[in-house]
Order: C-alpha cells, then sequence, then structure tokens
C-alpha cells in the first residue's frame, strides 16, 4: 500500500526547484518507473531534483517526515534499490549537466548524468571517462561501486579517475571530497556505493580515446565452446595493452553482421576493442582465429559513442533481469566446464553470461587507495544475467541459471568473489567478503556521515 503523506509535501513543493510528484498526479505512474521490470515499488514521494538545494531539502524532508530513501540517478539498481514503498525517490534525473576543460582533461557531471551524456559531452573533444558500456546507466551507483568497461585495461576504472565529488551526507550538509577535502570520506565513496550520501556532482580525469576505434566479434558453435575459452585463456592475456575483451556465452543476435543461418545459434562470443593502432587490434584478431578458427566473425571500425551503446538495446528498459557475479583468477578447466554445462539451462535466449577481463591499468592502481573490494590483480569478473521477457521466465532463469551457475563458480572463485556493482541482493556475509578488510575502516565512516544509516537501500555498509 502506497504511504501518505502529511502537509509538510506543499513545504517540499515550495523549497524545491524540481517537481514533487505523489500518487494523486497523473504523472506519478511514469515518475516512480524503473528500468527493471521486476521491481515495481510505489514510492509516496517522488522528488525531482533540479539542484544541490533540491537534495538537501528533499533529503532533510525525509528525515523530518521519517520516510525511507531510495536515491535514483539511471533507476539502473538491478536490485530496484532506486525505487522504494511508500518512501522518498530523491531523483537527480533532472542533474545531468557534463561540462569539460579540454585542455585540463577534466569533466564535471551532475549527479544524474548518464553515460551516454558523459560520453557525447567528452567526445566532442576527443576525450572519455572509462566507466561501463550500456549507454543508459546512471554514472552515480557504477561510479560509486567501481565502475569497469571497455577502457579499464587502458585507463583503470571509474573510480580511478575521480578527482573529487559534491555529496550531500545525512545531516543535510553539503559537503565536498577529494584528496585535499574529507579524505576519508572520498576514499569511501570510490567503492563503497551510495552509502555515505547523495553524490550531486562527480569530477573525473579524462583521457584521449577515438572517435574512431575498432571492434571485433568472434564467434564460436557451442560444441566447440569448451575448446574456445580455452584458446581465449591463453590468448588474452597476451593481447597489447591497447585492447581490451569481454567475452561472451550467449546466443548470437540477429545483428546484420551475424550470418542469417547462425542468428540465435548458442555458443561463445569474444569481442575485442581496439583503442591504438588499428594494424595491432587486427593483429590481435587474427591470433585468435588462428588458435581456433571461429565459426565466423565481424571486424569493423566505428564510433567511441557506438560501441558504448553497443548494448543499450539488449539491456533495454522493460525487461525482467537478475544478476549474479563472481571472480576468477582465470578461466580453470573448471570454471569452463561449469559455463558450457550450464548454457543449456538457460529457458530465455536473451540470458547471458559476461565477463570482464581485467588486466593493465587496472592492476597497476594501488590497492588501498579506494575503498573498492578485491584484489588488484589480472582476473576475469563475471555477470550471470537472467533476462527475460515477463516474470515467469525470469523465475526460472534465476533459479536455474544465474543462481545455479554462481553457486557452480563459487568453488573456484577469489576469495572477495564478488563485485558490488553485480550484487542483486543484500547479503551482509558477501558484502563482508566483498570489501575484505577494508569494511570495517568503511563502517566506521559511514558512522561519522551517516550514523543512522538513512541511506541503506543500496549494499549496504552497517555503521559501526
Amino acid at each position: 500500500m502506497t504511504q501518505t503523506v502529511g502537509g509538510g509535501v506543499h513545504e517540499l513543493r515550495a523549497a524545491m526547484e524540481g517537481a514533487v510528484v505523489t500518487p494523486e498526479d497523473a504523472e506519478y505512474d511514469q515518475a516512480r518507473l524503473l528500468w527493471n521490470a521486476d521491481a515495481d515499488h510505489r514510492p509516496a514521494v517522488v522528488a525531482r531534483c533540479g539542484s544541490t538545494a533540491d537534495v538537501v531539502a528533499a533529503v532533510r524532508y525525509a528525515q523530518a517526515e521519517e520516510l525511507e530513501i531510495a536515491v535514483r540517478c539511471g533507476a539502473h539498481s538491478m536490485s530496484g534499490q532506486s525505487g522504494v514503498d511508500g518512501g522518498i525517490v530523491v531523483d537527480l534525473s533532472g542533474m545531468r549537466e557534463v561540462t569539460v576543460d579540454p585542455t585540463r582533461k577534466r569533466a564535471r557531471a551532475g549527479g544524474g548524468a548518464l553515460l551516454s551524456d558523459l560520453d557525447a559531452a567528452t567526445q566532442a573533444h576527443g576525450l572519455a571517462v572509462p566507466s561501463g558500456m550500456v549507454g543508459h546507466t546512471g554514472i552515480g551507483g557504477l561510479t560509486l561501486g567501481g565502475g569497469m568497461g571497455w577502457l579499464t585495461r587502458q585507463a583503470g576504472l571509474a573510480i580511478d579517475n575521480l578527482e573529487s565529488v559534491e555529496i550531500v551526507v545525512a545531516d543535510g550538509r553539503v559537503l565536498r571530497a577529494s584528496e585535499q577535502e574529507n579524505p576519508d570520506l572520498f576514499w569511501a565513496v570510490r567503492g563503497g556505493g551510495g552509502n555515505f550520501g547523495v553524490v550531486t556532482e562527480f569530477e573525473y580525469r579524462l583521457h584521449e580515446v577515438g572517435p574512431m576505434v575498432q571492434f571485433a566479434f568472434l564467434f564460436w558453435e557451442v560444441e566447440r565452446g569448451a575448446e574456445a575459452l580455452r584458446a581465449i585463456r591463453a590468448a588474452v592475456p597476451e593481447l597489447p595493452r591497447s585492447c581490451n575483451v569481454i567475452l561472451g556465452a550467449l546466443d548470437a543476435p540477429p545483428a546484420p553482421f551475424v550470418p542469417a543461418e547462425h542468428r540465435f545459434q548458442t555458443g561463445i562470443a569474444l569481442m575485442i576493442s581496439g583503442f591504438g593502432d588499428p594494424d595491432e587490434h587486427a593483429e590481435a584478431v587474427d591470433r585468435l582465429r588462428e588458435a581456433l578458427p571461429p565459426l565466423f566473425d565481424a571486424v569493423t571500425p566505428m564510433p567511441y559513442t557506438a560501441l558504448q551503446q553497443l548494448f543499450d538495446q539488449a539491456n533495454c528498459w522493460g525487461q525482467y533481469y537478475y544478476e549474479k557475479s563472481t571472480r576468477h583468477a582465470e578461466l580453470t578447466d573448471e570454471v569452463i566446464e561449469v559455463v558450457i554445462s550450464h548454457l543449456s539451462r538457460r529457458r530465455s535466449p536473451m540470458s547471458v553470461m559476461l565477463a570482464y577481463y581485467l588486466g593493465g591499468a587496472y592492476c597497476e592502481a594501488d590497492p588501498d587507495a579506494t575503498a573498492f573490494g578485491g584484489t588488484r590483480e589480472p582476473q576475469w569478473v563475471t555477470f550471470v544475467l537472467a533476462i527475460a521477457p515477463d516474470a515467469e521466465v525470469l523465475a526460472a532463469d534465476r533459479a536455474g541459471w544465474s543462481r545455479a551457475m554462481a553457486d557452480a563458480l563459487q568453488p573456484f572463485a577469489l576469495d572477495a568473489g564478488t563485485y558490488v556493482n553485480g550484487m542483486a541482493e543484500q547479503d551482509d556475509r558477501r558484502v563482508r567478503a566483498a570489501y575484505g578488510k577494508k569494511y570495517e575502516r568503511l563502517a566506521r565512516i559511514k558512522a561519522d556521515y551517516d550514523p543512522g544509516n538513512v541511506f541503506h537501500r543500496n549494499i549496504n555498509i552497517k555503521p559501526a
């Protein structure tokens, strides 16, 4: 049941520049909508913030009215934490401005900006921020949890390139956090997620990228899947730093570059992006072809912005999603056996396993410089995604594909086996394991800035 709010909502409307939406308003159903159709929340209030002052007003109002707070940027929280029943959604989608200083190679982005906003603004100057790989994802949750994607080997995680944040903490103060100002808070927000407040602005370091990059898609049918994974295991660590890869266990998409007779065929795909000399990328692709000729492949230059939106449609709004994540030092024979044996267990052809290979700049960052959990050694991070058109099919793939495969992979995983941005549900034991020895420091900082755990709709760190 939707909670009703007192007369204070009128004061909130008067205090805010942006709109305040309640269940009585015609736009309510649109305002409460989330990316994952499996999450259907009915908040008492949606505060569509247009400024930092609006966020302050919304946070103070929520506590005065004793309303649970959810923070919404791109609404991509896999578990639906960017919505709430009977509470308030602090909606940052009106704060999407991105400004770029090409001389200093810096960008400032509003807390509600999407990856596509950030990419469009920075690519106008031939620059980019290492981030994710779905354009309609919000920068907030992705960055605060770590942020990995196509540029991770070249430039590290999003948090490795964060210069500062502006953040509204639980008592309504607006703080700047950087290496010089509130350094403990700055350490914590780089990997600690949304536990410490509402970030209203991110400042990033930029890197020269594009505008054109190289892309290759290689595909092997499932019958040669294990052989393909062994070839990938041998070749990927030797690829030049200018190349990055994403591995997929999936059905071949109905894309123009896929021969008609192979569309929807189950198998193993390797996607290789190239950010340097095109010949270097071509040599890397040839090395994989020679190791094991693919069933088909496609190699083409494309704009960096197109690469960043390559998976937008496959991850579109309105589908049903669930995700589990693990980390592995390498693709051992045991890991390969699990992946191949589970491919036939999917009910939805949209369900996939994606794996990022982390090396290069990712491994060069000081592991203690941020709150990011897990080692900085070369590794594969897997995301086992159940993606379905309806709740019934999602339930089948959540249990029989995503959870089953992640459970089967867990015995071969690194100790910090879960990336917090890949957690679809709260699990205190796994949260502690993900952060390891950093958890106690995070809990102390949480107690300093949010002793009442006001910001708990996230992968939550309890105040010490």
